[in-house]
């Protein structure tokens, strides 16, 4: 890797490093006061079937994954930097996930809901929820705080923009197959895959976030989404940049 390659790489884990630490120390009040309406007194907990629920489910088994496919390049490759990279997500992502189910006792909802399809939280809370004004929580988002739901990333709402197969339950999610094949891989080819895979991992998982940005009512959860967008895009600049330094590129534009 060229000298300025190395630069621009230090500066974006730096970058990375800022929003992480962020949004973990902000992350040690968030499951308190998640069932709290701004500190002054219990809040009702979200519905079973509420987008705050149905994000925190989703983005657990989303987060899952990630932290799996972590763990299996670590022991794949002696690279450094990739090395640090799946450490840093597999830490980071294991503590939201910890954060989201949190909630979920916090609200007294089941982790598992049985008979609901992944991602239906964005169809019918947008059904519930047309022509609603955002809260004060959307202020942390990316842009995406208007009521125009249709723009969400070019994420159609439901499961009618994924379709469930062979493992991949939700947008980004690798299948049994690509993660068979990541097992199998060594050296910079565990690189370049577990790279590839996590940057189509974190294009569904930002999609997702962004999605509670504009549907969930619990402002710490809210929050915690725009966090992840944030961390997630830098990351994908990251990953790019690694990929570029080894000759290829995303699966995807």
């Amino acid at each position: 890797m060229t000298s300025a390659a190395r630069s621009v790489t230090r500066t974006q884990w730096a970058a990375i490093t800022a929003v992480v630490l962020a949004l973990l120390f902000a992350g040690t009040a968030t499951v308190a006061s998640a069932g709290r309406d701004g500190g002054t007194g219990p809040a009702p907990a979200p519905a079973a079937d509420s987008a705050d629920a149905g994000f925190a489910r989703d983005m657990a088994v989303h987060h899952q994954q990630a932290v799996e496919m972590s763990f299996i390049v670590r022991d794949s490759t002696d690279d450094e930097e990739v090395r640090r990279l799946a450490y840093d997500i597999a830490n980071t992502q294991a503590n939201q996930r910890g954060m989201l189910l949190g909630w979920l006792d916090l609200w007294g909802l089941p982790k598992v809901e049985s008979g609901r399809e992944p991602m239906a939280w964005m169809e019918t809370s947008q059904d519930k929820g047309d022509g609603m004004e955002m809260g004060s929580g959307s202020e942390s988002g990316s842009g995406s705080g208007s009521g125009d739901h249709s723009g969400m990333s070019g994420m159609d709402h439901g499961n009618t923009g994924h379709q469930v197969h062979d493992g991949s339950l939700m947008p980004g999610m690798a299948t049994k197959t690509e993660l068979d094949q990541l097992r199998e891989a060594r050296g910079e080819q565990a690189e370049i895959l577990y790279l590839q895979l996590m940057t189509d991992h974190h294009k569904g998982g930002v999609s997702m976030a962004e999605g509670c940005v504009e549907l969930c009512e619990v402002g710490t959860e809210k929050d915690l989404a725009a966090g992840m967008v944030a961390a997630q895009q830098s990351e994908m600049g990251l990953m790019a940049d690694l990929l570029k330094a080894r000759g290829a590129k995303p699966r995807t534009g």
